[in-house]
């Protein structure tokens, strides 16, 4: 297990890799007080990827928590990056439990994305989870309603969808309906991030959704969400 100093360790090889020329910006970006180190992107993905080779599952998610616990941003999105892989064995539940206890610290989007990739995978793998994912949209806390579509993002993505995917897909079209008349621009825009992704596979209900809806939007979001609509077809134009 990966318990006490090991995760100092783990932190450690993070900060081995900092530019404190980087931290100015990326406080002036994500608008969030926390500790930033100037670890870029590829770097995490280079340390999680070897972290994710030498450890088991277990030790895994015990690291991926107390990375998180520290509230250092490269952490958190290390956190979620150890835990993001289609298959999950032989302790997915709590990799998945573990996960929804990271919802309610959501606070800036590139934090939230990178733990809502995750999730994605852990929804797939058993969208009878989809029920504890409907009880986010009730939240009073903006971004785990905005979880909530993030998420769920892979039923926008089927070209051939099974009935049960298509129910699916419906569920979660009538949540993002249910945020609305809210005109807050992080709902506003994942809104308009589900909806443009489902474009491209399922026009028809992206257009039935905006032609429902469209007037309670914004009209970037109206714009975004019909991207990749056929111009004649599109509610925008």
């Amino acid at each position: 297990m990966v318990q006490g100093v090991m995760i100092d360790t783990y932190l450690d090889q993070l900060r081995a890799h900092a530019d404190p020329d980087r931290i100015p910006q990326m406080q002036a970006y994500h608008k969030i007080d926390r500790p930033y180190l100037g670890v870029i992107n590829p770097q995490i993905n280079d340390l999680t990827k070897a972290w994710r080779d030498d450890l088991d599952l277990p030790a895994r998610i015990t690291l991926a928590d107390g990375l998180w616990q520290t509230d250092i941003f490269e952490a958190r999105l290390a956190a979620a990056k150890l835990l993001t892989q289609a298959r999950l064995r032989p302790d997915d539940e709590a990799a998945w439990q573990l996960m929804q206890s990271w919802v309610p610290d959501f606070d800036s989007w590139a934090i939230s994305d990178h733990a809502c990739m995750a999730m994605q995978k852990r929804l797939v793998a058993d969208p009878a989870r989809l029920d504890t994912v409907e009880g986010w949209t009730g939240s009073d806390h903006l971004w785990t309603r905005r979880a909530a579509l993030v998420a769920t993002l892979p039923w926008t993505k089927q070209n051939n969808p099974k009935p049960e995917e298509l129910a699916a897909r419906d569920r979660i079209l009538g949540w993002a309906a249910g945020y609305l008349p809210v005109k807050n621009g992080i709902l506003q825009k994942a809104i308009a991030w589900w909806v443009r992704d489902l474009s491209r596979h399922d026009a028809a209900r992206a257009i039935t959704f905006l032609q429902e809806n469209g007037p309670q939007m914004k009209a970037y979001a109206v714009k975004e969400a019909s991207r990749y609509l056929p111009t004649r077809e599109n509610p925008a134009i």
